[in-house]
């Protein structure tokens, strides 16, 4: 299987495929920077909200955890919000692994100050406008940027275009945008339609869908436990009983 996510969550995502005795390949079609940020300062936030792993490790870059470990923690999920505890915050609490759960959350809370949000530069969705109408103010503040890659591995390319990958895993919408720009001069419309793709949710497997990938696989949950367990069901699908 074709693994795309960012490094080093690509290596963690195929240890977890060997060890269900899938072989995997990787290509990360982004790479995390972290921004020269100028953070506000810690005191009076009520909150901390984490959509990304890619957060918390750009804080680390930035010297500044020593000054936030104290603030409790919302994260999106299960994964980030166990990155959280492992860097030393002390509260944390995980949401389903959805923007719209972090926000139900945040909101369920009823925090009394405002909530600090360290972000990507390409946001998938307006935190600080769902939280608007629930009375709290976010601050955002960039600290990283995912940055595209310009073209495939030649190996990689290769391989696409022969069918070598049983399927390719797919984590957010924006690698899935990625991989049908760098795709799209390997594949054409009528060798789409036969390439399994594994997606974490129905807004990751969009733009698949609009450029004619038809074999679109959903996990059950937004997840990387749903997607290691769709995985294994797929490859088992394929090897029969």
């Amino acid at each position: 299987m074709l693994v795309t996510r960012p490094l080093p969550d690509a290596q963690a995502t195929a240890e977890r495929l060997a060890a269900l005795g899938i072989a995997s390949t990787l290509a990360p079609l982004m790479s995390r920077q972290t921004l020269a940020a100028n953070l506000p300062p810690a005191q009076g936030f009520a909150a901390i909200a984490i959509t990304s792993t890619n957060a918390l490790r750009a804080l680390a870059d930035l010297n500044a955890l020593s000054q936030l470990l104290d603030i409790p923690v919302f994260a999106v999920g299960d994964r980030t919000a166990h990155e959280a505890r492992q860097l030393g915050f002390a509260e944390v609490e995980a949401a389903e692994g959805t923007l719209d759960s972090l926000v139900t959350r945040i909101a369920l809370a009823r925090l009394a100050g405002p909530v600090f949000y360290p972000a990507g530069r390409h946001l998938s969705g307006d935190l600080a406008g769902a939280l608007a109408p629930h009375g709290l103010m976010v601050v955002t503040s960039p600290v990283y940027e995912m940055v595209a890659e310009t073209g495939l591995d030649p190996d990689v390319a290769t391989g696409l275009a022969q069918g070598a990958f049983g399927a390719t895993l797919l984590y957010s919408r924006r690698t899935a945008e990625i991989f049908c720009a760098l795709a799209a001069p390997i594949l054409p419309d009528s060798r789409r339609r036969d390439r399994p793709m594994l997606c974490l949710s129905e807004n990751v497997a969009a733009p698949l869908l609009e450029n004619r990938f038809s074999r679109v696989l959903l996990a059950d949950h937004p997840s990387e436990e749903a997607m290691m367990a769709l995985a294994l069901a797929f490859a088992r699908e394929q090897t029969g009983p």
